[in-house]
């Protein structure tokens, strides 16, 4: 990586001078003198540019400029590394001698450092000026981007600055990312090379959304957080929030994250991907589902969240649990996404609270527990209220696709946040136990305390996937009944059919 940037800031910047086009670069701790070839020391002049995280605010330690009093020109150096040895020291008759003798201006260094990036770190106005009359590149950039003008400005040099702003320097936009660390050994070990993010060409990526794109060659979902969202404080927030969840959970069920871009901008979150889409497309998409499918899919749903729930030292309260939050793996396995978003605030040892509820307000829905609708404090119970709903939807879409009857509770929304009105089931789930719509009951119950957690929701579910298990397939459950119902109707025709033949 880093040779590919000096690559392209030699095309940028270089025009002969001390060093090729095609010279073979190295990282900056390579001992090899990119002008020769041979074996070199590596010296650091005085104080490092403004966007190198391993930069110093004082002196550098290297041989060259570890002692004020030193002022002689060590005889291993190059004429590049004389010229800017002498902008580090102030001497503008030396860096003007060199000039004369043929060095280019513009020579730089394995950071891609030129003269005047050295003169404006150590804020010496002459050597500037001197290096400005020969046409010096005002807006080199070094291989962190950073140019003479902002190293001037943050040093402090306002000297230094206002000359080189006067010459018609360019401030360059701010590169640094609100999670930018200050050393190199401090960068996050999920941090991912953004250079190995690709979108789609042409493809319009929208702030704050998941998109598609590739990683390495295999396809993930990415987030993006761009320079406008970076300068947004609240929007930084919610997107280090989201990281800090991610990166810790790891769970079969659980949408699994990959890595992170925080040290540029734009900022990414990237995870895993799944192209069998939600769990509202795929009930769509596949149609009918017997009833061994629904009780495993609750399942799944249950075991990510109760790991969810019983992540240390606090649990994770998704807030937002829907089908468009539920993707379907290749394997046939859900995993939930969509946690981490919904920033809380902890107000006592079992009970939290939205940290901004009027900027959510308007995406809640039906799913929603009435507690988040009205602000109140809460527990993880909210989630559970949710997988109420989202238990009927799948079950019940089963029945009502097989009778060409589409419907959703979405029609009586309203009711459901703000009157308590439960989609009835009565009729809904023919073929299903007692205890699986007392479950759904127990669930969407308005009563925090009533509702049971996701622990005993998976005990449930087993004992009722095992009881039907015993009583045979779910699949020939379902034909018996509907034969039995068609024969129903059959036999009541007929009947009808010989009372009015004697009539």
């Amino acid at each position: 990586m880093a040779a590919n940037g000096m690559k392209v800031a030699l095309h940028r910047q270089v025009s002969g001078g001390s060093m090729k086009h095609n010279a073979e670069l190295r990282r900056q701790a390579s001992l090899e003198s990119p002008r020769t070839g041979r074996a070199t020391s590596r010296f650091l002049f005085g104080r490092q540019s403004s966007m190198d995280p391993n930069r110093r605010r004082g002196r550098s330690q290297s041989p060259v400029a570890s002692s004020a009093e030193d002022l002689t020109v060590p005889d291993n150096l190059d004429a590049t590394m004389q010229l800017l040895f002498f902008a580090c020291q102030g001497d503008a008759l030396g860096v003007e001698g060199l000039l004369r003798s043929g060095v280019d201006v513009n020579s730089i260094n394995l950071d891609g450092r030129t003269a005047l990036h050295i003169a404006a770190c150590e804020g010496h106005r002459d050597v500037a000026r001197v290096l400005l009359s020969w046409k010096a590149n005002i807006d080199a950039r070094d291989r962190w981007g950073s140019t003479a003008v902002a190293d001037a400005k943050f040093y402090g040099h306002t000297r230094v600055y206002d000359l080189l702003r006067a010459h018609g320097a360019q401030i360059p936009k701010n590169k640094r990312t609100p999670m930018m660390v200050s050393t190199a050994g401090e960068v996050p070990e999920y941090e991912l090379n953004p250079g190995e993010v690709q979108f789609r060409r042409g493809y319009d990526v929208t702030p704050g959304m998941y998109h598609i794109a590739k990683w390495n060659g295999t396809k993930v979902s990415v987030k993006i957080l761009d320079r406008e969202g970076c300068s947004d404080q609240e929007a930084a927030n919610s997107f280090r929030h989201e990281l800090t969840v991610l990166e810790k959970v790891r769970h079969p069920n659980v949408v699994q994250f990959v890595g992170a871009v925080t040290q540029h901008i734009p900022m990414m979150i990237v995870s895993e991907l799944h192209e069998e889409k939600d769990l509202t497309a795929c009930i769509q998409k596949k149609g009918k589902l017997h009833g061994q499918k629904v009780l495993r899919y609750g399942l799944d749903i249950a075991r990510g969240m109760t790991y969810l729930h019983q992540c240390r030292p606090d649990p994770i309260i998704h807030c937002d649990l829907k089908p468009k939050n539920i993707f379907l793996d290749s394997g046939g396995q859900l995993k939930i996404a969509g946690f981490g978003v919904t920033r809380v605030l902890k107000i006592s040892s079992d009970k939290v609270r939205l940290v901004n509820h009027d900027d959510l307000v308007d995406s809640f829905s039906y799913h929603t527990a009435p507690e988040l609708y009205r602000n109140d404090a809460f527990d993880s119970s909210v989630d559970a209220y949710s997988f109420g709903f989202i238990l009927y939807e799948v079950s019940n879409l089963l029945f009502q696709m097989v009778e060409g009857l589409v419907k959703t509770p979405e029609d009586s929304a309203h009711s459901i946040r703000f009157e308590g009105v439960r989609p009835s089931l009565k009729g809904k789930l023919k073929g299903y136990p007692p205890d699986f719509k007392a479950l759904i009951e127990e669930c969407w119950d308005p009563q925090a305390i009533a509702r049971p957690t996701f622990s005993e929701i998976i005990i449930r579910l087993d004992k009722i996937y095992a009881v039907c298990a015993k009583q045979g397939s779910w699949k020939d459950s379902l034909k018996i009944w509907f034969v039995s119902r068609r024969i129903k109707r059959i036999k009541h025709r007929s009947v009808k059919s010989r009372f009015h033949t004697q009539l």
